[in-house]
């Protein structure tokens, strides 16, 4: 279950700013207290519980970065070239015959272990062969074209922290020190639903005045690319005592309980009550645009006392993605065991005018294009509705416009953070 407590948010001003949210998900909740070992295969998208510690020298041996001539470099004429006898022939993963004394040299193929005696290497596209001899210019560096053993990673050194997202590379260095499985935490366990009566299932008959759901698919998805294993609890009407009831069963078993819709200030809007009925909320409005109707709280356990963390996120999609890119994702990786990871907004130049709140942190769809100067301009989505599922898919990323902005003219420098940087 989610290691928090019934502070674990807590924040009387009436707006959290969003790096409040961020700091207090930080200070206040533990990661999940599971654990397990992977093969490598699985590892990709899964968090290190331990640091990785290397087990070798990486590389393991000195060894040649290309293909040549490995040579001692005190043998060699500083001023002209130098005539040496090719003495022995090395390729990858074989070793050396003999060791290479003044006056010689041996062939040598990219990664095959260096030569005792040998310190340097040249590229075979600057030698000239002539029978059993090789001809070497002068100038070259001494050590040039090797790679020292360790020079990578040093037997005993902490390769990677616990609490790192595994992408390919991680697993690719796990690889190349030899090991097979790793410790991470187990998955972070996430009870999903939707919320309310106007909502229905794709492919289900479509009454008058109904939508059909688009969040929970867009919150499974997203949960999916951040190693969630997700619970589909499907669609929950406006009924105050069955929200409550559903919403208490789903914190049994689930690190986190996440709905969308019926968290603003509308009559109908009955998911912060429920929760207040169970549990605790303790904010439900953060100073974002879109999305400000974000609720965070606990749901406390039937019988252990450990219970589940909770969010609500608003009902327009719009909003729904950009409150769990900014506000949820840090939650998500802190409950996964991850790292702090930043978002870090790229300068990009705004081709479009923007008048904004100040005190709020405002995120504009936008995509990204070449000015006639070479420039890479940002150009806003011509609906701002948080409604415009279609603004998602035709931009490339979000404006990224602080608190403390009020206006944005073409030609001014903004930040970008592009869909990429926070789907990972």
């Amino acid at each position: 279950m989610a290691q928090l407590s019934d502070d674990c948010f807590a924040f009387k001003a009436p707006l959290l700013p969003v790096d409040d949210a961020e700091r207090l998900i930080g200070e206040r909740i533990l990661p999940v207290d599971g654990r397990e070992r992977v093969t490598l295969r699985d590892a990709p998208g899964r968090v290190l519980a331990e640091d990785m510690v290397a087990p070798l020298n990486l590389p393991p041996f000195d060894n040649s970065a290309v293909d040549g001539f490995a040579l001692r470099s005190d043998g060699l004429n500083p001023h002209s070239e130098t005539r040496l006898t090719i003495v022995d022939r090395i390729a990858a993963g074989h070793a050396a015959d003999r060791s290479v004394r003044a006056g010689e040299a041996a062939r040598i193929f990219t990664g095959a272990p260096m030569p005792d005696g040998a310190d340097t290497v040249f590229m075979q596209e600057d030698c000239r062969v002539e029978g059993d001899e090789v001809i070497v210019p002068p100038g070259l560096k001494r050590g040039a074209n090797r790679r020292l053993a360790g020079e990578d990673l040093r037997k005993g050194a902490r390769a990677l922290p616990a609490g790192r997202r595994l992408f390919a590379p991680h697993v690719a260095l796990a690889a190349a020190l030899g090991l097979t499985e790793l410790e991470v935490y187990r998955r972070v366990r996430v009870a999903l639903f939707s919320t309310g009566d106007e909502i229905v299932e794709p492919g289900s008959a479509l009454p008058r005045a109904a939508l059909y759901d688009s969040n929970r698919y867009l919150l499974a998805g997203l949960l999916a690319r951040f190693g969630a294993e997700v619970t589909d609890l499907g669609i929950l009407n406006d009924d105050p005592r069955v929200l409550a009831g559903s919403l208490a069963n789903a914190a049994a078993g689930h690190d986190l309980v996440m709905t969308s819709g019926g968290v603003s200030t509308g009559e109908a809007d009955h998911v912060r009550a429920a929760v207040e009925s169970i549990g605790r909320l303790v904010f439900w409005r953060v100073a974002i645009k879109p999305g400000r109707p974000v609720a965070m709280g606990v749901i406390p356990g039937s019988n252990s006392g450990e219970g589940a963390a909770f969010v609500g996120l608003p009902g327009n999609p719009v909003a729904v993605f950009v409150t769990f890119a900014r506000v949820v994702r840090p939650l998500l990786l802190r409950l996964a065991g991850a790292l702090p990871e930043s978002l870090i907004a790229m300068p990009a130049r705004a081709a479009f005018s923007y008048k904004k709140r100040k005190g709020r942190r405002e995120y504009v769809r936008v995509a990204l294009r070449h000015a006639s100067d070479g420039a890479i301009e940002a150009h806003k989505y011509a609906q701002e509705g948080a409604g415009i599922l279609t603004s998602l898919t035709e931009t490339d990323g979000l404006a990224e416009l602080g608190e403390d902005v009020t206006m944005v003219e073409p030609g001014q420098a903004i930040g970008f953070l592009s869909y990429a940087s926070l789907l990972t």
